[in-house]
């Protein structure tokens, strides 16, 4: 005889209760899936996570007492392995980047189908993290935004983004130390001190070991030496 594979448990949470009800009902008629419980606020939610450990929380944003939003963070920080994936109204930026910070796995809108919210929930069930495509394209322009202001930000203040360990290769560098002698200084070997030196020439736009540390001298990028 085949073993039994057991439904996965759900919890719903959303303040209204017909919208709430229909999702119930969907969910029932599931052979894979079970509502293990219902919210109707934040703060049940959050007291159900913690109690049911259900394998998704199905989570509205807008609800009384404690938002959905506050309550997936307040969920994560005392439960960090659970699975919640939001489902709203809100198609703003702001309410999606707020989800994901907070620990969201995925984020739908309720216009979304029957069917693509069944496959939203047993996507996110098997590690995935449900987005729409126009909302995933949202979620990538912002996230090449914050790489393109962190570059600047460096640009801006001579960081060249170099790794304490590379700060130190880079300090033995402008002693006229050898590879060899870093690697004993440093108790690194040779591999890794070669490695270290080709990524900070990288890192400095410089040719050579020389150049590197008179630029790191003027920028006072080493232990001692100011600009």
């Amino acid at each position: 005889m085949s073993a039994t594979v057991s439904a996965a448990t759900l919890l719903l949470a959303d303040d209204h209760d017909l919208f709430r009800e229909g999702l119930a009902s969907l969910v029932g008629g599931q052979p894979d899936l079970v509502v293990a419980g219902q919210a109707v606020d934040g703060l049940q939610a959050l007291e159900l996570a913690l109690r049911l450990r259900p394998d998704l929380v199905v989570m509205d944003i807008n609800m009384p007492l404690c938002d959905g939003l506050e309550a997936t963070r307040l969920i994560r920080q005392e439960w960090p392995e659970a699975r919640i994936l939001i489902l709203t109204v809100h198609d703003e930026d702001t309410k999606l980047f707020d989800a994901v910070k907070a620990g969201a796995a995925g984020y739908l809108l309720k216009n979304t189908s029957s069917d693509e919210f069944l496959r939203a929930v047993r996507g996110a069930l098997h590690g995935e993290a449900p987005l729409t495509p126009r909302l995933a394209a949202r979620l990538l322009e912002e996230f090449a935004l914050l790489a393109n202001r962190r570059q600047q930000n460096n640009a801006n203040t001579g960081d060249p983004g170099l790794t304490n360990r590379e700060r130190e290769v880079l300090e033995a560098l402008a002693t006229g130390a050898t590879d060899k002698e870093i690697a004993a200084r440093l108790t690194l070997s040779l591999h890794t001190v070669k490695s270290h030196v080709r990524s900070i020439l990288t890192k400095l736009h410089t040719a050579n070991r020389r150049q590197a540390a008179a630029l790191a001298a003027k920028e006072g990028w080493i232990k001692g030496r100011k600009k």
